[in-house]
């Protein structure tokens, strides 16, 4: 018996039923994977790239405009440093000719502790041949006022005299005399009287000081 004997009708109707069952369910695997793919089951696509950031435009700097700011602050900064100097100078030289230098009861004689105050003051009026000054002459109140008054007349005398001697030109010098109208120190006693007997140095014409260099 022959190998196509062994399969009845009923085989081959069972056998190409499963063939066909087969068949159906690979149709349906393969549509179903296609079904899949289009609607996006695949690899998704790659997210956008972020648009670029627009950095703000810089300001172009201005080197010339720096520059001429640099030079303006310099030149400030060296003008308020020649006035400070100028100032300190001027303060100087004023606390200098305004220093006073007494003197003993009755007399007109320049004393030895103001020598050193009116080697100062020719200093400085050497060094400032511009400056001018009245001297004067003060007294206590002992005595007449007609005699404190040609007293007084002389101590600035006596001070003109000194300062002439050191080269200081005698035009520079007005002198006057208070005698003992202009007290210092108002009371009856030595030391008031020491501080009255004086002479004075005011600046009548500065010749320009602290302005120049």
């Amino acid at each position: 018996m022959s190998g196509c004997g062994l399969f009845t009708a009923t085989d081959r109707e069972r056998f190409m039923a499963s063939m066909r069952r087969f068949t159906v369910g690979l149709l349906g695997g393969a549509m179903l994977a296609l079904i899949m793919v289009g609607c996006g089951g695949g690899t998704p696509p790659p997210e956008p790239e972020p648009e670029p950031q627009v950095q703000p435009e810089q300001p172009t700097r201005d080197l010339e405009a720096e520059r001429r700011a640099r030079e303006e602050e310099e030149r400030r900064r060296r003008e308020e440093e020649e006035r400070r100097r100028r100032e300190a100078e001027r303060d100087r030289v004023m606390s200098i000719v305004a220093e006073r230098v007494h003197f003993d009861f009755d007399k007109s004689d320049i004393r030895s502790d103001a020598e050193p105050v009116l080697q100062r003051k020719v200093s400085v009026l050497r060094e400032y041949p511009g400056i001018r000054l009245r001297l004067e002459g003060h007294c206590d109140e002992r005595g007449s006022n007609e005699y404190n008054l040609a007293l007084g007349q002389r101590r600035a005398e006596s001070v003109r005299r000194y300062l002439m001697s050191y080269g200081v030109d005698a035009g520079r010098f007005q002198m006057i005399s208070y005698g003992e109208e202009r007290p210092l120190v108002n009371a009856q006693n030595e030391q008031a009287w020491a501080q009255n007997r004086r002479a004075e140095f005011v600046v009548t014409d500065p010749g320009g000081l602290g302005t120049g260099s």
